[in-house]
């Protein structure tokens, strides 16, 4: 009789790591230091593929080159400007920064592994809506979620005006908070990012194995208990990862500190490139700014220190699902609730409301232009970034070793670097290489060429490239992970070359993850705000950028048109990433363990 905590079909596949480890990291060694490809089976490096390595190394040289255009100026002269910031809103730029960094930095945890649990754990009313739904907050840029509350809560607003009403104060009798404000936009970007907590926790926690939560129970934890002595500290990377993304997030936004006229680091590169005109000190605040994600991921690393926190076993069975009745299930609805309502329904619903009563004056011809221009840009930077992620992780798999290891890690930091450090970085050596080319053609035949790549949309993409390619290729490595090294063998023994196999068979096994990859960099783009402000062509705006002009000038019902065609956008992929995740379980197909009761 089989062990009923081990899968009943004896076809299950045993998926082998990633060439490049994991999903992301190096490749597992085998006995004697070979790498392996599952159990039995050793990676092999494919003949004919050394172009995939060439092709890796060309990549991560030319996405790295806008982050190294920052640095390299950072000892260039800046003629006073840096002297006058140092002395005047250098030390605002820090404080605020970093105020910003706590507040998320505590916020985001608590709001992402609290609802993780509970929806993974616990059995509640609502519980398979708050699935799906508690990531829906990342379809919100912050900058809108700013619009929309400024709206919702100042002094003409609907808040106010209700209070007046129900109690006759008036003007200045009553202390009400300012939501434009330093915590104004702590609150904003906590309640927007803290989706990217509550996706890795709620991987983390499906797939911990019941064992170590049933030993828990067998020594007198209840739930709660099982939930802080054992699953918390367990999914602690998970934290750390979620954290550290929405700190970096936090870090490269422009549109909420901006309107809220909160001076940071962002606002400063912004401001010191258009306002000042002067590169380098935009450079020397992007480097700053650069040293302070990058401080962020140092400390994320060394909070682990050593530790390691795999599963002691591989027997998996359903989770359990702990009731909370009466009081309990009801606390446990408003934990969810509240997050996804501050976050997602009420400002969705403010700008359905301010849409329908006045929005966008220009909609029609000229705001469908405006959303053509979006959807283009996301559109063909989506594709580029699929293509590039399946052939830099394909090429990591045919040829494994330290140089396309390196070069896919060096391609992947692109995301950790603010949109502002990267339109600055990227304009840098293209505005070099346009001034090159045109000096070069009026030597030789005496004519200009103008802007050929600072003055298109080649910038703009190549940007975006820069910033969400690690996106695109995180999602393809995992799906490329999950087909079996046999698959690469029966090509070969067909007659097929790397390429050959790679079109005719990853290709087709990987479509829902390049497709997936496609989606993710889309909607980011689409929210995508200071790389966008700074690098677009001249007469050239989007979607984004139409709805922050609007409100700087403050019409926000008019900027209500286009947030929300940028909210709508982003909710379908969302969804399917959270679908994802909760079939992404081991066991999951096996009969459920016997519920336990609540404490």
């Amino acid at each position: 009789m089989s062990d009923p905590q081990q899968p009943h079909s004896s076809a299950a596949l045993v998926v082998p790591p990633s060439p490049t480890g994991g999903p992301t990291g190096g490749p597992t060694a085998g006995p004697g230091g070979a790498p392996m490809g599952g159990p039995g089976r050793a990676w092999r490096v494919v003949a004919g593929g050394r172009g995939f390595v060439w092709l890796a190394l060309a990549v991560a040289t030319v996405f790295v080159l806008p982050v190294l255009a920052v640095v390299v100026n950072v000892f260039a002269p800046s003629g006073g400007a840096w002297s006058h910031l140092v002395d005047t809103v250098l030390p605002h730029y820090i404080a605020n920064t970093l105020w910003l960094v706590l507040g998320v930095g505590l916020g985001v945890p608590v709001i992402g592994a609290g609802t993780a649990w509970l929806v993974t754990m616990c059995r509640f009313p609502g519980r398979r809506v708050f699935e799906w739904a508690l990531i829906l907050p990342l379809a919100v840029p912050a900058y809108v979620m700013a619009y929309t509350y400024t709206d919702f809560l100042q002094f003409t607003g609907p808040v106010q005006s209700l209070l007046r009403d129900m109690t006759g104060w008036g003007a200045g009798e009553y202390v009400f908070p300012e939501i434009r404000s330093l915590g104004g936009a702590m609150v904003m970007l906590t309640f927007v990012l803290y989706p990217y907590t509550y996706l890795l926790c709620r991987a983390a926690f499906l797939e911990q194995s019941v064992c170590a939560l049933e030993v828990s129970r067998t020594l007198g934890c209840g739930p709660f208990g099982s939930f802080f002595r054992v699953a918390l500290p367990l999914a602690r990377p998970s934290i750390a990862a979620g954290t550290a993304l929405a700190l970096m997030e936090t870090l490269a936004d422009y549109g909420t500190v901006s309107f809220f006229g909160v001076p940071t680091f962002t606002t400063g590169v912004i401001k010191a490139w258009i306002g000042l005109g002067d590169r380098v000190a935009a450079a020397q605040l992007a480097s700053a700014l650069l040293a302070l994600v990058f401080l962020v991921l140092v400390l994320e690393r060394w909070s682990r220190g050593r530790a390691r926190y795999h599963q002691a076993t591989l027997r998996y069975q359903r989770l359990p699902d702990y009731r909370l009745p009466g009081w309990r299930g009801a606390l446990a609805f408003l934990a969810c609730a509240v997050p996804l309502a501050i976050g997602f329904l009420l400002p969705a619903a403010i700008l359905l409301k301010m849409t329908l009563e006045a929005g966008d004056q220009q909609f029609g011809a000229r705001f469908f232009a405006l959303a053509v221009n979006s959807f283009s840009l996301a559109g063909l930077t989506a594709i580029l970034a699929a293509v590039l992620a399946c052939l830099l992780a394909y090429g990591a798999r045919v040829r494994p070793g330290r140089l396309t290891g390196l070069a896919n890690r060096t391609v992947a930091l692109g995301y950790a670097v603010p949109g502002a450090v990267v339109a600055v970085g990227t304009l840098l050596p293209l505005a070099f290489f346009d001034n090159a080319i045109d000096g070069f053609m009026r030597e030789t035949f005496g004519l200009s060429t103008g802007l050929i790549f600072t003055g298109t949309i080649f910038a703009l993409v190549y940007a975006y490239l820069v910033r969400f390619l690690a996106v695109s290729l995180n999602t393809v490595e995992a799906s490329l992970a999950k087909v079996r090294p046999s698959m690469d063998d029966a090509a070969r023994s067909l007659g097929q070359g790397p390429v050959g196999t790679l079109v005719r068979v990853h290709v087709p096994l990987m479509w829902a993850g390049l497709s997936t990859a496609g989606l993710l960099v889309f909607v980011d783009v689409m929210k995508e705000l200071p790389a966008t402000l700074v690098m677009r062509p001249f007469n050239f705006d989007t979607l984004a950028v139409r709805a922050y002009n609007l409100a700087s000038d403050e019409r926000l019902s008019e900027a209500a048109t286009a947030s929300l065609v940028i909210v709508a956008v982003g909710i379908l992929p969302l969804i399917l990433l959270s679908r994802t995740i909760a079939r992404a379980r081991p066991g999951e197909d096996l009969p459920k363990a016997a519920p336990p009761a609540a404490e």
